[in-house]
C-alpha cells in the first residue's frame, strides 16, 4: 500500500509540474488568438494518460468532414483525457464544472462549451455557441447520455443538443453537420480483463466523490481503454434529430459491447504506434465523408 500511495503522490507531482508549464502556455495561446487553442491541452492530456498508466487501443479515427459532432458515451472523468489525447476537441460540459477549483480552470483553457441542464432556454443559447464553434472547424465534443455510467452499458441519449447540428445548417451556411458516434470501453486493469463487478470501481459516476476517485486511480494505475470511431452521420437540414440521437446511440451501444466482450476475451493489446507510445492503432478502415 505504501509503494501505492508513492506512486500516486509521484503522480501527482509529475501532473503538477506539467500544469505549472501548461497553464500559463495555454492562456497566452489563447489570448494571443494562436490557432483554435486545441494543441497544448492534446500535449496535456497524452502526458496525463503516460502519468496515470492508460493505455488506449483506437479503431478508426475522427472524421475529416465538417462541421464535426462527436457524440460519445460517458463513464468517467477519464474519458475527457482519453479523448483529448486524440485529437483537439471541445467538450460539452455540465454548468458546476465552470466553477470547481482548478477542473473549472482547466475545463474552461479547453474552451469548453458549459450547459445548466435545469434551464430549458439555456438549451438554445448552448447550441447556437456549439453550431459556431463547429462550423469554425473545430469538433465538438458531447457525451450524447447527459450523465455518466457505470461502464457496463450505454444510457439512452438526449437529443435536445443534437438541435445544434440543425443550428449549423441553419446559421454557418453548412448544407449538412457530420455526429461521429464514439464509444470509449474501460477493458483491463493491471493486465486483468474487468467484469460487471469491477468495471464500475474505473468509473465515476453517481454520488462518487472525484477527489478520492482520482486518488484511487493514480494509485492503481495500469488501465487499459478502446475508443472506437464509427462512420460519421451525415445530418442535413430535414433530418429528424430524435432519429439521430437514436441511431449514434444503437451504433455507440454496438460498438461498446464488442469492445467489453474483446476485453472478456483477453485480447491481446498490439505493439503501441510509433508516433504516440501509448496508443495502439487498430486496422479499420478509416470514416469517410
Amino acid at each position: 500500500m505504501a509503494l501505492k500511495a508513492m506512486r500516486a503522490a509521484a503522480s501527482v507531482a509529475a501532473l503538477a509540474g506539467a500544469a505549472a508549464v501548461g497553464v500559463p502556455a495555454q492562456l497566452l495561446a489563447l489570448k494571443a488568438g494562436l490557432g483554435d487553442g486545441g494543441a497544448i491541452p492534446m500535449l496535456f492530456h497524452r502526458y496525463a494518460l503516460r502519468v496515470i498508466g492508460v493505455r488506449r487501443r483506437v479503431v478508426g479515427r475522427p472524421a475529416d468532414a465538417r462541421p464535426l459532432l462527436i457524440t460519445a458515451n460517458h463513464a468517467s472523468w477519464l474519458d475527457i483525457v482519453v479523448l483529448g489525447a486524440i485529437a483537439p476537441v471541445s467538450f460539452v460540459a455540465k454548468s458546476e464544472i465552470a466553477d470547481w477549483p482548478l477542473f473549472g480552470l482547466f475545463s474552461k483553457l479547453q474552451r469548453s462549451i458549459f450547459v445548466d441542464r435545469s434551464r430549458r432556454t439555456a438549451t438554445r443559447a448552448v447550441s447556437r455557441e456549439m453550431a459556431e464553434r463547429m462550423t469554425s472547424g473545430h469538433p465538438v465534443v458531447l457525451f450524447g447520455e447527459g450523465t455518466s455510467s457505470d461502464g457496463n452499458r450505454v444510457l439512452p441519449f438526449r437529443s435536445a443538443l443534437l438541435g445544434a447540428a440543425g443550428k449549423a445548417i441553419a446559421e454557418g451556411g453548412a448544407e449538412a453537420v457530420y455526429v461521429q458516434p464514439v464509444s470509449i470501453a474501460y477493458t483491463h486493469r493491471n493486465g486483468l480483463p474487468l467484469g460487471l463487478r469491477t468495471r464500475p470501481a474505473v468509473a465515476w459516476y453517481g454520488d462518487i466523490e472525484i477527489l478520492p476517485h482520482m486518488w484511487s486511480i493514480l494509485r492503481d494505475g495500469a488501465i487499459d481503454v478502446t475508443v472506437t470511431f464509427g462512420e460519421p452521420i451525415r445530418v442535413d437540414g430535414a433530418a429528424d434529430r430524435k432519429a439521430v440521437a437514436r441511431q449514434a446511440e444503437r451504433e455507440v451501444r454496438r460498438m461498446t459491447a464488442e469492445a467489453l466482450r474483446g476485453g472478456a476475451r483477453e485480447i491481446a493489446t498490439p505493439e503501441p504506434a510509433p508516433e504516440d507510445p501509448d496508443v495502439t492503432l487498430a486496422t479499420q478502415p478509416s470514416p469517410s465523408a
